[in-house]
């Protein structure tokens, strides 16, 4: 995906949010068909997105991948997907507990409640992922990525209850904090 250097200052503000979205085209992680529940492929939208999320990573701009942005760094990082989980997880909400690193999501605690609306997920982790929560039928709900900045990744929409719920606010609280952190350096 070429030369990190300067492509960073192409990214404003400070921060990147890779969020939901339509499906990621198979193709983009080796898969030779796609399952008939695929949906809203963009093939102007998906190289841009993979691109967006590599230069983030390897500038180590603070990343928050939610849904999509979440698939979007796993195929960057050369996992791959489920096209089609056997239950989907639409208009869905369940609890999660994190086995560890919740502080980095932002939350008091290792429960949060997750507003879920993916039919896919996460199958072969891509290099430097590390799941730290998953739903009871085992779908990977949270990760850390392996970058020079402040990346994870969610599977859940935190936008959908962060007026309601502190938890969700706290995680975008948590990604405001740590692009300030990260842009000081330039500021002059």
């Amino acid at each position: 995906m070429g030369d990190v250097r300067g492509r960073h200052e192409q990214l404003s503000p400070p921060d990147r949010e890779l969020p939901g979205g339509g499906d990621l085209d198979p193709a983009t992680y080796g898969e030779p068909s796609r399952h008939e529940s695929v949906y809203d492929v963009d093939a102007v939208q998906d190289p841009v997105d993979l691109e967006l999320a590599w230069v983030a990573l390897a500038a180590g701009i603070p990343l928050l991948a939610i849904c999509r942005g979440l698939h979007i760094v796993n195929v960057v990082r050369g996992g791959s997907l489920v096209q089609n989980l056997p239950v989907h997880h639409r208009h869905h909400e369940h609890d999660l507990l994190f086995d560890r690193a919740h502080e980095r999501f932002g939350f008091a605690g290792p429960s949060v409640r997750a507003s879920c609306y993916h039919h896919q997920a996460l199958d072969r982790l891509g290099e430097g992922l590390a799941v730290v929560a998953r739903a009871t039928d085992g779908v990977p709900e949270a990760v850390l990525i392996d970058a020079p900045g402040w990346a994870i990744g969610v599977q859940w929409h935190p936008e959908d209850t962060a007026t309601s719920d502190p938890d969700q606010a706290a995680l975008f609280a948590e990604l405001v904090r740590q692009a300030e952190s990260w842009s000081r350096p330039f500021q002059r």
